[in-house]
């Protein structure tokens, strides 16, 4: 568990480059930003900072119910094992897919939902078990993150954590460099690795016992209050 700290304890000398957010119950609402969000992240990137979006879902579902992707300098979406670069559109997996029998094999299994990303596969609970057998079965070097009641299947090394680092060496930026914000099991990665971690109010309870500090407010509209207590401090850089 991290200390806990208020913002105002922290304004002197400590110093964020770089943004990073969860999408789903921390920025979005039942899959949508509204526009004060919108606005609040533009102030945000005007300010100087890098923004990086780390999400769970895949890039294409993303960009479809996300118009404002373009505001983030980098996206790190399917938890961690793809990398997006919003100008340039150029795309990097950071990890390898599972083998078709997998999902071959959770098919066979009734397992579904199941959606397949370029390295993630992912399904609903209550799958867990299906998931964890055949894993074993096939005997793969894969890893089970859970996300409230997603389950998403990933290499073992790939996480939002991993995903976050290799956004930020892009920009020659450090996590320690890095304010985060999120509110669920998946985000815990990134968020132990920030310089300052932040909890929004209806995030999980794990969550807020983990992170610095917990907003007041829930989701956008917990960021937001979190990026107008930057614009409260004069120089625009200190937390």
């Amino acid at each position: 568990m991290r200390e806990s700290a208020s913002p105002e304890s922290l304004c002197s000398g400590m110093k964020f480059r770089a943004f990073a957010t969860d999408y789903d119950g921390t920025l979005a609402t039942a899959g949508t930003v509204d526009a004060e969000t919108l606005e609040a992240l533009q102030r945000l990137r005007a300010s100087g900072r890098i923004l990086v979006l780390v999400t769970g879902r895949e890039l294409d579902e993303l960009i479809k119910v996300f118009p404002g992707w373009g505001i983030f300098h980098r996206i790190v979406a399917e938890n961690g094992a793809l990398l997006f670069d919003p100008r340039s559109g150029a795309t990097q997996e950071l990890g390898t897919a599972p083998p078709p029998e997998f999902v071959e094999s959770l098919r066979r299994k009734r397992v579904e939902p199941i959606s397949v990303g370029r390295v993630i596969v992912a399904t609903r609970e209550p799958h867990a078990a299906a998931v964890h057998q055949t894993i074993q079965e096939l005997k793969l070097p894969l890893k089970v993150h859970l996300n409230k009641r997603a389950i998403m299947v990933l290499p073992p090394a790939v996480d939002k954590g991993t995903g976050l680092v290799t956004a930020l060496e892009e920009f020659q930026l450090e996590p320690q460099d890095t304010l985060g914000v999120g509110d669920a099991e998946n985000d815990l990665s990134f968020l132990n690795l920030c310089g300052f971690s932040v909890a929004v109010a209806n995030a999980l309870p794990e969550i807020k016992r983990m992170c610095n500090w917990t907003s007041t407010r829930e989701r956008g509209a917990g960021v937001r209050e979190l990026i107008q207590k930057l614009d409260q401090d004069g120089s625009g850089a200190e937390w």
